[in-house]
């Protein structure tokens, strides 16, 4: 590995600059997952910074998810590897903080949905499909148990499944924290009837063995459409509710 290229820090904003420099580190693969920094000590030294300083900026790299502080005797900073979880919470944190609205995230899933089930049915193999079978015919299982939790998981889980079939970690990750804010969502609002969705996932496996694009993507597009347009209005009459 390339020893990573530090520069001594001089402006007020210190803490800013450092973790400037350390992301930039390994942006140029200087710094690789499982790497450990220097010590403090050096890397003070390096910064020209008090290690008060040097620690603001390790903290929040750390809160960042770019790196791992560790204690003990083999413990200081490590570079973290990738985690797309680290995207979902980014994301659930941008829609407490009113950053994204339902309508936006409603939104965002029915056109990413839209544009996986075109990519699926190009690449995806008979047995890619059976996964989704699986998760249709354990959706179906809890739905009649009445089992509304478990038929809940699985209806975000088939969504994660999909985008598994991509292959493509970046579709992935982006769905992941999707699905995560829409859960947080749905709890929100509270159950909605979506009777319709089995049998609309049953038509969509239907073209996706076909590789049939276009069927498919019209079925998800006005399952998904149907499906949000009852979590707004539930949303709507929830907010009347509280200004009221």
């Amino acid at each position: 590995m390339g020893q990573p290229d530090f520069e001594a820090i001089s402006s007020l904003r210190a803490a800013d600059e450092i973790e400037a420099q350390i992301r930039d580190q390994i942006a140029q693969g200087r710094l690789r997952p499982g790497d450990k920094l220097p010590a403090e000590r050096d890397l003070s030294q390096r910064f020209n910074v008090s290690r008060n300083t040097l620690r603001e900026a390790l903290r929040a790299l750390e809160q960042a998810k770019l790196i791992e502080l560790r204690k003990g005797a083999h413990g200081g900073a490590f570079v973290r590897h990738g985690d797309a979880a680290t995207i979902a919470k980014s994301m659930r944190d941008l829609y407490h903080l009113g950053a994204i609205t339902p309508k936006q995230l409603t939104d965002a899933r029915i056109w990413l949905s839209r544009m996986i089930v075109g990519i699926v049915c190009e690449i995806a193999s008979d047995e890619d499909i059976d996964q989704l079978q699986a998760n249709v015919d354990a959706t179906a299982r809890a739905d009649a148990a009445g089992n509304f939790d478990e038929r809940a998981r699985l209806n975000r889980e088939f969504h994660l499944v999909l985008a598994g079939l991509t292959r493509n970690p970046i579709i992935e990750s982006t769905i992941q924290g999707v699905m995560s804010v829409l859960a947080e969502f749905i709890q929100q609002i509270g159950p909605s009837e979506n009777s319709f969705i089995l049998p609309s996932r049953r038509r969509l496996l239907k073209h996706l063995r076909a590789r049939d694009a276009e069927a498919a993507t019209k079925e998800m597009t006005k399952a998904l459409v149907r499906l949000h347009d009852q979590y707004l209005a539930q949303w709507t009459a929830r907010q009347s509710m509280q200004a009221g």
